[in-house]
């Protein structure tokens, strides 16, 4: 039998990676008709975006797969494999995404190979649709036995969005335990490393969809108790809930819904463990349908203008710093303690927004608007689902060595120097970014109508130029800031707008602070008598 091996994905980012955020926006809540699917990859590691072109497989072809406990084998392979733009989006318009929430670790089942991000990948490979892509993964997962922890998928395409819940069964037990809710359409819905699907219909298979041992497996480990009379809730189940973990992950969703509908004044004391606060719900209704300006937006966060604002107090420093450095929590004299965790880290690995646009022709209806780093510091440019290349900046690079021909590296280059005088260097950052992608995303509407007019090959031979232009561009113009900030902020000076070097020095409220700490430390006493 041919083995074949499906990922390049190293080992060490699915050890290091477990801190992402996910948001979906359904078709009907989305401003131009689009489904959207953000996925930030929060890990330390050098990813390559890559290009897996669609392909023919013999009858009898398998491929074999080694999970991080060492364990290894093999799973059929199918007569066609889809393209898939690296692991997110295939040819199409069906897109993934994943929060990794762990659950019960004894349900980590370390004696079966096929791990999450497998999945997602054989996922891409074999469907078409959000439904195939669910029926898929369980299938497989019910087939040859879940190696991971406890996972939360995003699952979308042009007209559907879903969220698919899955645990495994402990070590030397068989298949996976799982439930996934479609999202109503005109509303939105996220998750970021805690499980988020609660009570769930039994008799709804349109809408939602269950492994038949999601209840008595429960009840068998004693999880639940059908005689307590509390109703059967997955994440409640599944995913032990602590205060540490909702300050850690449920802010983080109750940030994006709180923006996005600010009539909800939806109320902070579910993600602080406030006693008897009501959990967030799965999906809501923006107060106003999102564009990909919106969506984008949402993303980018260090809870700006709430009591949590990472922006604000001594430990932002005198430049308002939101970074945090990691661990994020610790303990001191007995007592825990943890830094907030925003959306925008600086951690990041990269993040992606799926486009998906039922109107038009798959090649140019999906879009990958890909970013490496920070989603606060990166300009997302677009890889269309069919694109026979990626930006040259983007496949290549080494963690363990700078290089200017890496898009990774410039852009981790600007956002961990703006971290010496963030307050100054994020508005130069925006201003660039923003300059960028205006021009890009506003030029979406004429080069789909140019698009059109073309055939099928000669549409995605034009958006692959156009990708490979827009990534050049953005790299170009990142190096082109990175170089600026250097020249501007040298030696801890400011330039004016004449190059003159001025030193405006530290903000009077940090001084303050500072003072209020040492009273007596930076005083000039006055010795005359």
């Amino acid at each position: 039998m041919k083995i074949f091996i499906s990922l390049i994905i190293t080992i060490i980012f699915f050890q290091q990676s477990y801190s992402c955020t996910n948001l979906i926006v359904t078709k009907g809540a989305s401003a131009d008709g689009s489904t959207f699917l953000v996925y930030t990859n929060d890990g330390e590691w050098l990813y390559r975006i890559n290009k897996t072109p669609a392909k023919d497989h013999k009858p009898g072809d398998s491929l074999t797969f080694k999970s991080r406990s060492g364990v290894e084998g093999k799973i059929h392979q199918v007569s066609h494999a889809y393209g898939v733009v690296g692991f997110q989006m295939n040819e199409h318009q069906l897109a993934l995404g994943e929060t990794t929430f762990t659950g019960k670790e004894e349900l980590w089942n370390k004696s079966k190979y096929l791990e999450y991000w497998h999945l997602m990948t054989l996922a891409l490979e074999r469907a078409k649709t959000a439904r195939e892509a669910i029926k898929v993964i369980t299938s497989l997962a019910e087939q040859y036995g879940y190696g991971s922890e406890g996972e939360s998928f995003s699952i979308a395409d042009p007209n559907e969005a879903w969220i698919l819940e899955m645990v495994g069964t402990g070590d030397g037990g068989e298949g996976a335990v799982w439930v996934a809710m479609k999202i109503p359409d005109g509303f939105i819905s996220a998750h970021a490393n805690m499980a988020r699907i609660g009570e769930f219909p039994l008799d709804d298979p349109e809408n939602c969809l269950f492994s038949d041992n999601v209840i008595s497996f429960a009840i068998e480990k004693g999880y639940y108790d059908p005689n307590s009379g509390e109703p059967f809730r997955f994440n409640e189940v599944y995913n032990d809930i602590t205060p540490d973990r909702l300050k850690y992950c449920e802010t983080r969703v109750w940030s994006m819904f709180n923006r996005a509908a600010p009539s909800m004044n939806l109320s902070s004391d579910y993600c602080r463990a406030v006693e008897n606060a009501k959990p967030y719900p799965l999906w809501i209704k923006p107060d106003e349908k999102l564009s990909l300006f919106d969506v984008i937006a949402l993303v980018r966060d260090h809870y700006e203008g709430t009591d949590f604002d990472m922006t604000k107090g001594l430990d932002a420093g005198p430049f308002g710093n939101p970074n945090r450095c990691r661990p994020l929590s610790w303990k001191i004299d007995s007592v825990n303690y943890s830094w907030e965790r925003p959306i925008s880290t600086y951690n990041s690995a990269f993040s992606y927004i799926a486009q998906l646009r039922s109107w038009l022709p798959d090649e140019i209806g999906g879009i990958t608007w890909f970013g490496e780093d920070d989603t606060y510091f990166t300009c997302y440019i677009p890889i269309y689902c069919n694109n026979t290349t990626i930006p040259k900046a983007f496949t290549v690079g080494d963690i363990n060595k700078f290089s200017w021909e890496s898009a990774w590296w410039i852009f981790n280059f600007v956002s961990n120097f703006a971290n010496l005088k963030y307050s100054y260097m994020i508005k130069d950052i925006k201003k660039v970014q923003s300059e960028l992608e205006n021009k890009i995303i506003n030029q979406q509407d004429s080069l789909t109508q140019m698009a059109l007019k073309l055939n099928k090959q000669e549409r995605i031979n034009f958006l692959s130029d156009y990708s490979i232009n827009c990534g050049a561009m953005v790299v170009e113009k990142w190096k082109e800031l990175g170089e600026f900030l250097i020249m501007n902020y040298n030696d801890g000076y400011v330039k004016d707008k004449n190059k003159h070097i001025t030193s405006p020095g530290y903000p009077d409220e940090w001084k303050k602070e500072i003072l209020s700490r040492y009273p007596d430390k930076f005083e000039i006493k006055n010795n005359e008598k």
